[in-house]
């Protein structure tokens, strides 16, 4: 390699001498320098940029320290090696301006581009209209595109300076492929290039280190850790290079070099240098100023960072941090949250911890009533405690304890804020329940109990009727401490004995009654009791119970207007709706849930996860499967919980099997039995029969028997109708799928007895429709014909159509016979049978039937499914809103092409060609 470069370099000497009266120009800028030792190979790096120049222009953005300089040396070099001609490359420093950026482009240029300098002259200033035009032709006359390599183009300020290289890329016929790194946006037509599609991004997240190549990194140093500690070093540093190389460098003196890693911060003098040398000197001062207010909080938004700056400029400011200088992450949401690196973080707490008390009281009151005005409670405690307010700390959780509990741990760095002194809590032990729930709701149980140890001495001397709301907040926080540790038999323990601080409790100890109207206290004490009550019921899978709680606290949260329960509540609920099979309800409730305020977001990417996911589990029962997918890519954030993570992974499977992927339909139902630990309940028998269905879809019948026997057995138990039901369903699915339609009538549960009225509803659906194919096999055709009316009785209000496009292969005959017959759901039944994809049948003389002549116009197919019904003329016409002449223009036009004499035979016709 080293004789490679000194051959460029001589190439390069041999150019400049050719062109007399140039400017000086530094060998050292056109090329990068020596790679650092030891050269750690990222194949999925260099694998991206070869793809990426295949487009014009390709952008490498991120901070300081993020390797680009150092990933594209390593390319450039990779690309020589491989024999190819290697790309072109210019290092742009500080005060380049257009004469001098061009000096350096002109010998760039010409040692990649082979041309007479006499006929086309590449000019060492920036070039005028004709000279840009004769370049641009030499380039757009080569056979293979040439690469050219702009390193730290973020110094160039002056877009006058590259004004010559847009002409190129526009007018070369992209032979010319531009490369781009810097620190922010460069001075190019950035927006134009995305909307062409002719631009390639580069970001943070594809130069972090991935977990392997972290691991290769302190290999190579010769500083090799155990996984685990990988793991919480990728966690630390988020991938940034340079702060992996500063702690594969020192890990090589640590005797210890796990516990340095757990410890890892900007307290490490090389981080810190390198933080404040590189990642901070170059901001202005209200930049600056900006991160080190912000930093009181872990994530700032638009209101919030004004409220702490005063900047009327704080959005611009924000979105700068973010998008150009890229030192801030913002989530996408609405309103958008940013956040620090984790180790900038870190530095700009440790420069918090050296202000003056009272500006950083100052910062922590602002946050506090930011975070109280825009329903953050558990944030705005935690701010009140800080500053060392006591009277805004007891009235926050006085006030908005039912916002509090349920709220779910908090994570947040930086040290917990101070204990209140003894004489504060004496006067006010609300205060010391007030610190330990806030403990608590940040993982620290010894300090919680402690709080609650104190409050409770304090409490004692307290008068009535102060002492009885005491009381029940003193439950309150247990409750909150219980939810920490884990334990659900404590968190049933303290819910119930919430429920029995008011005399309005209502539905005894299985939580509130939906209905009962509760005001004040008693509504905040159901809400918060019955959300806790049916969280229980739905980790421990019991799906009815769940259901029953989480509506009852809902309407008890929406009586007291406490938006976090009814975040909780709606979620959750609208999930269990859509297992239940009430579409429209489950909609209705994820859609209100999304639609509560954007502040309102504790842990609402949790939440509204559930909510996405219900949306995506209706979608699924309605056949939509690109809407299905995209909801289950918006609840990636509940997957976390056992349960939302297996009906995520069920759903995905039902896809993939959709899709013929049986293999990584398998693999994904595996994955959902995993997470799911309760090995009876509904949710538990939904995926074993999911996984029956798909051994006798691969046609591995003997197995899905034996599957069946031993799944009927296991659940055959006292209290499990439902889950012996979708079982037995299955079963008798599996049996007629291997030619035993007797066998699979005697499995098959009545569905249409009282008890199954509270099924599911894709369980009753799914048995009806192999009851009727099981009818229509037994060559009962009047049974099999009321089944399906029944069916479709019970499908048409919600709009359920998987069960019917999904079911057994004979069903599309079925449905196809039953609008001869007569139905009242006759447009949703000739959307089922266009929609199955089903070959078409063979005439009676075994050939194929011939396309029409004359295919049929929009009016006339919409005509066409309505002679389906038992509609006259009339009526089609009535519905239509057109006149009856029209119409039978229409179905006379229908006939001949169809070549049929009457409406029976042209209805036969259409559904052979698969017209309807």
């Amino acid at each position: 390699m080293a004789v490679g470069v000194d051959r460029m370099a001589q190439d390069r000497t041999n150019l400049r001498a050719a062109v007399p009266g140039a400017p000086p120009v530094l060998a050292s800028r056109l090329s990068p320098a020596a790679l650092p030792e030891p050269v750690v190979l990222r194949p999925r790096l260099a694998r991206l940029l070869d793809e990426a120049v295949a487009r014009p222009v390709t952008l490498l953005r991120a901070p300081a320290g993020w390797g680009k300089t150092t990933v594209l040396a390593s390319w450039r070099q990779a690309v020589t090696q491989a024999g190819g001609a290697g790309p072109a490359w210019v290092s742009v420093e500080a005060g380049d301006d257009a004469d001098r950026l061009w000096a350096y482009l002109a010998a760039a240029l010409r040692s990649i581009i082979e041309v007479d300098p006499a006929a086309t002259p590449i000019p060492d200033r920036p070039p005028g209209p004709d000279e840009l035009e004769v370049l641009a032709a030499a380039l757009a006359a080569r056979e293979q595109p040439v690469v050219l390599i702009l390193d730290d183009l973020h110094r160039v300020t002056d877009p006058a300076a590259v004004a010559g290289l847009e002409f190129l890329l526009r007018h070369t016929d992209q032979r010319l492929r531009l490369v781009m790194a810097g620190r922010s946006g460069p001075p190019l037509a950035v927006q134009r290039l995305r909307l062409a599609g002719e631009l390639t991004e580069i970001g943070r997240d594809e130069l972090a280190f991935t977990g392997d190549e972290i691991a290769d990194l302190l290999t190579a140093h010769g500083a090799a850790v155990p996984a685990a500690a990988v793991r919480r070093l990728r966690q630390r540093t988020e991938g940034w290079p340079a702060a992996l190389r500063i702690a594969a460098l020192a890990l090589r003196q640590q005797p210890d070099p796990q516990r340095w890693i757990d410890q890892l911060g900007a307290d490490q003098p090389e981080i810190t240098g390198y933080l404040r040398e590189e990642v901070l000197a170059g901001l202005a001062p209200q930049d600056r100023e900006l991160l080190r207010r912000a930093a009181v909080a872990d994530t700032v938004c638009v209101g919030l960072a004004g409220a702490l700056t005063g900047d009327p400029a704080v959005e611009e400011r924000l979105s700068g941090l973010a998008e150009d200088a890229g030192l801030l992450h913002h989530d996408g949401g609405r309103p958008v949250w940013y956040r620090c690196h984790p180790l900038l973080a870190d530095l700009l707490h440790r420069e918090l911890g050296r202000l003056p008390a009272e500006e950083l009281r100052d910062l922590h009151l602002r946050a506090q009533g930011w975070y109280a005005d825009n329903g953050r409670p558990a944030e705005a405690l935690r701010h009140a405690l800080a500053a060392q307010d006591w009277t805004n700390a007891v009235d926050l959780f006085v006030t908005r304890w039912p916002e509090l509990v349920p709220a779910g741990r908090v994570d947040r760095s930086g040290p917990p804020p101070p204990a209140p002194p003894p004489e504060a809590v004496t006067r006010d032990p609300e205060l010391a329940l007030a610190c330990a729930v806030d403990r608590a709701l940040h993982g620290d149980r010894e300090a919680a109990e402690t709080q609650l140890r104190l409050a409770a001495e304090s409490g004692r001397r307290l008068p009535q009727p102060r002492r009885t709301r005491f009381d029940r907040l003193v439950v309150a926080a247990d409750l909150a401490l219980a939810r920490l540790t884990d334990n659900p038999a404590a968190v049933r323990a303290a819910a119930t004995r919430l429920l029995a601080t008011t005399s309005l409790a209502g539905g005894g100890p299985q939580g509130p009654v939906a209905g009962v109207p509760r005001t004040g206290d008693s509504a905040d004490v159901a809400a918060v009791a019955g959300t806790e009550l049916a969280r229980l019921a739905l980790e421990a899978g019991e799906l009815t119970e769940a259901a029953q709680g989480f509506e009852g606290a809902l309407s008890a949260a929406r009586a007291a207007g406490r938006l976090r329960p009814e975040l909780v509540c709606a979620s959750r609920g609208a999930l269990l709706a859509a297992l239940g099979g009430n579409l429209r309800a489950a909609e209705e409730t994820a859609r209100a849930a999304l639609a509560l305020p954007p502040c309102q977001g504790w842990s609402a990417p949790l939440d509204c996860g559930y909510a996405y996911l219900a949306l995506g589990l209706v979608a699924l029962y309605r056949d939509q499967p690109a809407e299905a997918a995209a909801n289950l890519t918006l609840a990636a954030a509940a997957t976390g919980d056992p349960l939302a993570g297996a009906v995520a992974a069920w759903c995905r499977s039902l896809l993939c099997r959709d899709d013929g992927d049986l293999g990584q339909a398998h693999r994904l139902l595996v994955a959902a039995r995993e997470r799911w630990s309760p090995r009876t309940g509904p949710l538990a028998a939904w995926l074993l029969a999911a996984d029956l269905d798909l051994h006798a879809a691969r046609g591995d019948l003997s197995t899905a028997r034996e599957l069946a026997v031993g799944a009927m057995a296991q659940f055959s138990t006292p209290g499990r109708d439902l889950s012996t039901a979708v079982l037995a369903v299955a079963a008798a699915r599996v049996e007629l799928r291997a030619g035993d339609p007797h066998a699979a009538a005697r499995l098959l549960p009545d569905w249409a007895a009282g008890p199954a009225a509270d099924w599911p509803l894709p369980v009753r659906l799914d048995a009806a429709l192999l009851d009727a194919v099981l009818a229509a096999t037994d060559g009962d055709h009047r049974r099999a014909g009321r089944t399906l009316e029944q069916a479709l009785d019970l499908a048409a209000p919600d709009d359920h159509r998987r069960s019917f496009l999904r079911a057994e292969p004979g069903l599309r005959d079925l449905l196809a016979a039953h609008l001869d017959a007569g139905t009242a759901h006759w447009p949703m039944v000739s959307d089922l049978v266009r929609a199955v994809d089903t070959p078409a049948e063979p005439t009676t003389s075994g050939t194929s039937v011939a396309a029409l002549d004359e295919p049929l116009t929009e009016r006339e197919l919409t005509i066409l499914r309505y002679l389906q019904s038992i509609l006259s003329n009339v009526e089609i016409a009535a519905e239509l809103s057109v006149s009856v002449n029209t119409v039978k223009t229409h179905v006379r036009n229908i006939y001949r092409k169809l070549d049929a004499t009457r409406r029976r035979d042209a209805v036969r016709r259409a559904r052979e060609l698969h017209l309807i």
